[in-house]
């Protein structure tokens, strides 16, 4: 384990009372403030190190968010780490994270394409997160409809991600989401769950929801 993160476990008070095996608990200020040590010093034999705990995975996914290297070496970086991904969490926390696909959009979209025909849970939810975090702008939210109507949706992680990326685009883009619905090939399960997190969802209007709940399949 990091020295870092020892520390914290022995000073008690940066714990939450919440736990389960494989997590002490430490709040997550704490590990965004050692993922930035870790990235600014360049400790990337930590990306190669065996994580023993809950935490140091998501330590390892913030680090690579706050990295600054060039656009190839942190697409790497990413994909190294996702066959890490066990948990909804670290695979939201990564996604959630690289920043830097905001400024080297094609790049990251390029690197999305390559794991959209994948039949894998966390490439799905990777994929489906990413989107509906750094890709629902002008230029890429008619792709992102295609991409997420495309891709690998067996379980129920990747058919979550891809639930919750369709909710948001209803929340940005109502109109384009409505068109998309009535012609996608989403099966039941998962259109229906979009259906539910739109309603459920603070962001999409009122007047939308109205329409929506009219929309479930039998």
């Amino acid at each position: 384990m990091i020295k870092e993160l020892q520390e914290l476990i022995d000073k008690k008070e940066n714990l939450s009372p919440f736990k389960f095996d494989g997590y002490f608990g430490i709040r997550l200020p704490e590990l965004r403030k050692i993922a930035k040590q870790i990235a600014k010093e360049k400790r990337y034999d930590f990306f190669e190190a065996d994580h023993t705990c809950f935490e140091e995975e998501i330590i390892h996914a913030y680090a690579i968010g706050y990295c600054k290297e060039d656009i190839n070496t942190l697409i790497a970086f990413i994909d190294k780490y996702i066959p890490r991904i066990k948990s909804w969490a670290t695979n939201d926390s990564l996604c959630q994270s690289i920043k830097f696909a905001k400024k080297d959009q094609k790049e990251v979209f390029d690197y999305l394409l390559t794991l959209a025909p994948q039949q894998d849970e966390w490439k799905s939810r990777v994929v489906s997160v990413t989107l509906l975090s750094h890709y629902l702008n002008d230029e890429y939210i008619d792709q992102v409809f295609i991409i997420l109507d495309s891709l690998y949706k067996e379980t129920y992680m990747s058919k979550m991600g891809i639930a919750w990326a369709i909710a948001t685009c209803m929340a940005k883009y109502p109109k384009k989401t409505f068109e998309y619905l009535k012609t996608c090939s989403l099966d039941k399960w998962t259109y229906n769950k979009s259906l539910q997190k739109m309603i459920e969802s603070f962001r999409v209007k009122e007047s939308d929801k109205l329409i929506i709940k009219t929309m479930k399949k039998a």
